[in-house]
């Protein structure tokens, strides 16, 4: 594991299938982790504990299987990948070229495959920040590049895959966004900076009203920032700016920044 520190928002829970099975051989990754699959399950409203067991029921009746499974309330693992020696899983068709080509390696030995839960009442946002965290997390752990080291299903079997396109489309995100978001977490848990996403500054005077509780964020317009101020409904907010190009929540990237140079969304605040 590299020696920088990286900030542990969350617990990985570990869940492990029966093996040896059809699902968990319990072969070792080889030779290392060298890249990251992102998945969905395709199942909406199934949730992360719901596919583990189900993968456990059905151990002895088929192969495929994940490493990871994230919802909103929990990041299990059921194979070992981040909480023990990482083991094999087969979670990309054997055959497919593109793994091999773009990383030297098959998805299937060389790749730990991480599966986003969405759907019937799944939080998404919640769901999401996990997913995110947990893929710039496994970065970290093996020492790979956020940048160029996830990869999602249907890039690697575009014939006959769309995850994790289809699953981030129904929670309000695209897969190149998932990219970027992954960049910055790891930016951020890694103490190197919150990575604010392009989008210029625009100065405006002015004051807003918090419609919900809110949060201010510390130097960047990103829910991956610090909370340096919980404010109530109703607080009033100055501000001397906005910027456009933000994180997108609900589909809108406007954040607007306050005098000591903080930022609260503008979708949490009416003029």
């Amino acid at each position: 594991m590299p020696d920088v520190a990286f900030k542990m928002r969350y617990a990985v829970t570990p869940r492990l299938l029966t093996a040896p099975s059809h699902r968990r051989s319990g072969q070792p990754v080889s030779p290392a982790v060298k890249f990251l699959v992102a998945h969905d399950t395709g199942n909406p409203g199934s949730t992360a504990a719901g596919n583990v067991a189900y993968y456990e029921r059905s151990r002895d009746d088929m192969s495929a299987s994940a490493h990871l499974f994230v919802d909103d309330r929990e990041i299990v693992e059921c194979i070992p990948a981040l909480t023990g020696a990482p083991e094999k899983a087969w979670h990309v068709l054997y055959g497919v070229p593109t793994d091999d080509r773009l990383y030297g390696y098959d998805a299937n030995d060389a790749a730990l495959g991480v599966e986003y839960c969405y759907g019937g009442s799944i939080d998404p946002d919640e769901a999401y920040r996990k997913y995110v965290w947990v893929l710039a997390y496994a970065c970290h752990r093996f020492g790979l590049d956020p940048a160029s080291s996830v990869v999602g299903h249907f890039f690697l079997d575009p014939a006959r895959k769309t995850d994790p396109v289809t699953g981030l489309a129904r929670s309000r995100r695209t897969y190149e966004g998932l990219l970027r978001d992954v960049a910055a977490e790891h930016a951020a848990c890694t103490g190197a900076g919150v990575v604010v996403l392009p989008g210029s500054f625009v100065p405006e005077v002015g004051k807003a009203v918090a419609a919900a509780r809110l949060n201010v964020r510390k130097g960047a317009p990103s829910r991956r920032a610090d909370v340096v101020q919980v404010v109530p409904p109703g607080a009033v907010l100055a501000f001397d700016g906005w910027v456009a190009g933000g994180e997108p929540v609900n589909g809108n990237s406007k954040w607007y920044r306050d005098p000591n140079g903080n930022f609260f969304w503008s979708g949490g605040v009416r003029p």
